[in-house]
């Protein structure tokens, strides 16, 4: 017999807002501990220096993180020009300091169009990417450098939002990218296009997937909320499990249809989309999880959500 998980079986994404300093481990554990929830999931990691968009999927909502880890994403970040660290960030050893100043708003907007579109980036030693099962960050904090292969990633828009020159010239920046791509990288990358290094000193994401910033609730206002009140108080704030599949087809079945799919059959839909994932619901507005189009015109269970627990 299974083990009974200890918590509330409670549903849905709570879009946080992640304080700096925090792991996106700790801060899923803090969320999870706050609803007593028996299940909870990140997706993906964001760095501690971040603040920002975090979605955390608690109970039946963990089974579809992997839409969110997909999705696309959109970052504020700001660069300090003439510097490069360790870490390529603000938090890291000062490596090397070169002269900026004559560095002009010009130069930079020149530069960054470079990186626009699809490009290749070299990740970070201070990423979370794994090697033999070890994130790479670890490895670097242990003073050891892996060969890392390029990756193809795609930086849909990047615009330059503030220049303010000087000794240490600093841009702020806005991006949107798909999956995958490192603002560290960009930074490394963009100094080393200008000739004079760089670093991020502040990044902060504001959208993953379908989720903006002005979705977001940050710790302290749910530990108030939690503290003043009960469960239901913050139960209010989560999202449905499928507000992370807007983007799929829904497939919408009777009364009937739901039963034998949830019996893991294969349900024939009129008019239904000829191949690909889609959402699956009720007539009534039930989400009943994700399927897969057959050829015949069928839609077969996929990842379902688990009801009467």
């Amino acid at each position: 017999m299974a083990r009974r998980r200890k918590g509330r079986p409670v549903d849905g994404i709570l879009i946080l807002d992640k304080p700096m300093g925090a792991t996106s481990n700790r801060a899923l554990q803090t969320v999870k501990h706050l609803y007593n929830a028996a299940k909870a999931g990140h997706t993906g990691s964001l760095d501690p220096l971040a603040t920002g968009v975090l979605p955390l999927c608690l109970g039946e909502a963990t089974k579809f993180s992997q839409y969110l880890l997909d999705a696309d994403k959109a970052y504020q970040s700001t660069f300090v020009l003439g510097t490069t660290t360790d870490t390529s960030d603000a938090e890291g050893k000062e490596l090397e300091v070169r002269d900026a100043t004559g560095i002009t708003e010009s130069d930079v907007v020149t530069a960054l169009q470079q990186f626009e579109g699809e490009i290749e980036q070299i990740p970070s030693m201070f990423s979370a990417i794994k090697q033999d099962g070890q994130p790479l960050y670890k490895l670097a904090r242990k003073g050891l450098e892996v060969e890392r292969k390029p990756r193809q990633v795609v930086i849909k828009t990047l615009q330059l939002l503030a220049f303010r020159g000087g000794e240490k010239p600093e841009v702020d920046i806005y991006m949107e990218c798909s999956k995958g791509t490192y603002v560290r990288s960009l930074a490394e990358d963009l100094g080393q296009a200008l000739g004079c290094g760089a670093f991020v000193s502040a990044l902060r994401r504001t959208r993953a997937g379908p989720f903006d910033i002005e979705d977001s609730v940050t710790l302290n206002v749910l530990e108030t909320l939690r503290d003043n009140g009960d469960f239901a108080v913050i139960d209010e704030l989560l999202m449905p499990a499928d507000a992370a599949l807007g983007e799929l087809p829904l497939v919408s079945l009777s009364e009937s249809g739901g039963f034998y799919i949830r019996q893991g059959q294969p349900v024939m839909v009129p008019n239904a989309p000829r191949g690909g994932i889609v959402r699956v619901a009720l007539h009534s507005g039930e989400f009943l999880g994700v399927g897969e189009m057959l050829d015949d015109g069928r839609v077969a269970p996929r990842r379902l959500i688990v009801t009467g627990r």
